[in-house]
């Protein structure tokens, strides 16, 4: 069990397992957490000092982000329109005319040009952009100075400012703050705010929104470690299922 105490900026790198920090507070585990000896202990795990942040160079944090892992999510292969029309139907004829509006598709597109045979150049520039708003900017401290930093570069350790109307970029804990209340709907589906504070309920998850209030929280894992990113894993899991099924169900239908 990693030291508790006071911070020490004499190790570079946690030395601290990243699933199990992860899971006690996907788990709200507040057995867990004062063995660590509260958020404090949390923070000199993570070798961080709460008012400064992450002290050291960029090296430290690229470091971090090797061991803990990036704050991105693998985005899912496009899934084509005959993906949801046997998603939605499993039916041979249905398929069979899908294959012939396809052919058609293809000789509009050799007779009058891609502009007009489909969207799908209009489909990526809108992929980009998407992306483009996602790339939202979050405040931290880092080395004793606040700064500007895409989402995206967010590293196990970070502090990061809270304030209300942001996302929450990452899951963490709660360092200090005032009438911190949070919409978690996203994640459990609850309309009514979690009040979120040092004692009874520090935990703060990535995909959430920060309804009323202000905070700064210590960043305990990022990207698919969170609870955002092992949702959107499950829900992947569960599509390849479905799609192993139903490639199944039309195969079997061929012999009916």
């Amino acid at each position: 069990m990693p030291a508790i105490g006071s911070y020490s900026p004499h190790h570079d790198l946690p030395d601290i397992d990243p699933t199990k920090l992860s899971d006690m507070v996907k788990e709200r585990d507040k057995v867990g957490l004062r063995r660590f000896g509260g958020v404090e202990g949390v923070a000199t795990a993570l070798v961080v000092d709460p008012q400064h942040g992450i002290l050291g160079n960029e090296d430290k944090i690229c470091r971090r982000r090797d061991k803990f892992g990036s704050n991105t999510y693998p985005k899912p292969p496009q899934k084509g329109l005959l993906y949801f029309v046997v998603d939605a139907f499993m039916d041979t004829p249905i398929l069979i005319l899908l294959a012939c509006a396809a052919l058609s598709l293809g000789s509009g597109i050799k007779e009058h040009g891609l502009k007009e045979g489909c969207n799908l150049r209009q489909e990526r520039q809108f992929d980009k952009l998407s992306k483009i708003s996602n790339n939202i900017k979050v405040d931290v401290v880092r080395d004793g100075r606040r700064d500007k930093i895409s989402i995206f570069d967010i590293v196990v350790g970070d502090v990061v400012f809270l304030n209300t109307g942001d996302q929450i970029p990452a899951d963490g804990l709660f360092l200090e703050g005032h009438s911190m209340l949070v919409d978690e709907s996203s994640m459990t589906g609850e309309s009514d705010p979690v009040e979120v504070d040092r004692e009874r309920n520090p935990f703060l998850f990535s995909g959430s929104k920060v309804a009323d209030g202000y905070a700064r929280m210590l960043v305990t894992s990022v990207g698919m470690k969170t609870a955002w990113g092992e949702m959107m894993s499950s829900m992947s899991r569960d599509a390849d299922k479905r799609k192993t099924l139903q490639a199944g169900l039309v195969q079997g239908s061929k012999y009916r």
